[in-house]
């Protein structure tokens, strides 16, 4: 590949999932949720734990399978269940919270990329929304 790159030639364009800021974001959105949960009492193990690790991981997994379908509506479908994901990680970390599972410092350092993560996914999934243009 390097030989057929001359000097000025433009790099390919990639169109991975994982080339996409957002999937960026929400994949440290999961090392954040995988090291507060360490801290959790052990009897949330099977409780808010598992739950709000199965809901990170939901995001990311999410992004990827939706960039994997051909069809602009079934990748919507996915960026949408990526969402509702992220609004699940918000209400746990709330809970979180509330139990006194975090601290406030912890809990305002990762709400702020929970808050990012569902900005750029709106901002995604409004980027693919079809246009008049594209239903004449």
């Amino acid at each position: 590949m390097a030989a057929a790159l001359k000097a000025g030639a433009a790099m390919p364009i990639s169109s991975s999932f994982r080339d996409l800021k957002v999937w960026q974001q929400s994949m440290l959105l999961v090392e954040d949720v995988y090291r507060l949960s360490r801290g959790f009492p052990v009897d949330e193990r099977f409780g808010l734990t598992s739950q709000i690790r199965r809901s990170a991981v939901s995001i990311p997994s999410n992004i990827g399978e939706g960039g994997r379908r051909k069809r602009r509506k079934a990748h919507l479908n996915y960026l949408d269940i990526a969402l509702g994901s992220q609004g699940e990680v918000d209400v746990q970390l709330e809970i979180a919270l509330r139990l006194g599972y975090l601290a406030p410092a912890e809990h305002k350092r990762v709400a702020r990329r929970v808050d990012e993560v569902g900005r750029m996914l709106n901002g995604l999934i409004e980027s693919l929304q079809p246009t008049d243009a594209d239903w004449s």
